[in-house]
């Protein structure tokens, strides 16, 4: 599977799972847990969604196993963050180190998307195509 595909995918399961999030904490008048819900909504459904456009347009990258690996890393790191800040803001001590350690593991996801983007593949080192007709 492509890192595109898997961004999309996991993009629109996120936002489901953040909407649905947002109607039960309207319903119940419980907003102890918002904060979680925002980084939900901003790493697990723009963040991904973003991270899918980057790749498919940047076939290179798309195709490469290492974006692969980004985009669970991040799929992980956003789920494990989402419910340490959860943990945290509803009264659980112990969400403090789960968001802490989780935070660091989606900034070093961030730090390989940020290489993944930065570095140059092998078709921009051969240098430009000629878009002149050979005669």
């Amino acid at each position: 599977m492509k890192a595109s595909i898997l961004s999309f995918r996991a993009a629109v399961l996120m936002v489901i799972a953040g909407t649905i999030w947002g109607i039960v904490m309207g319903i119940s008048q419980d907003h102890s847990t918002m904060p979680a819900h925002a980084h939900l909504n901003l790493l697990g459904w723009v963040s991904l969604f973003l991270f899918g456009i980057y790749y498919h347009l940047h076939p290179a990258v798309d195709l490469n196993r290492l974006a692969l690996v980004q985009v669970w890393i991040w799929i992980v790191g956003t789920i494990v963050l989402t419910i340490g800040v959860g943990l945290a803001h509803s009264g659980h001590a112990v969400g403090e180190p789960i968001a802490a350690v989780s935070s660091l593991v989606v900034l070093a996801d961030a730090l390989l998307f940020g290489w993944l983007g930065f570095r140059r593949e092998p078709a921009e080192l051969a240098g430009p195509r000629s878009t002149v007709p050979a005669e």
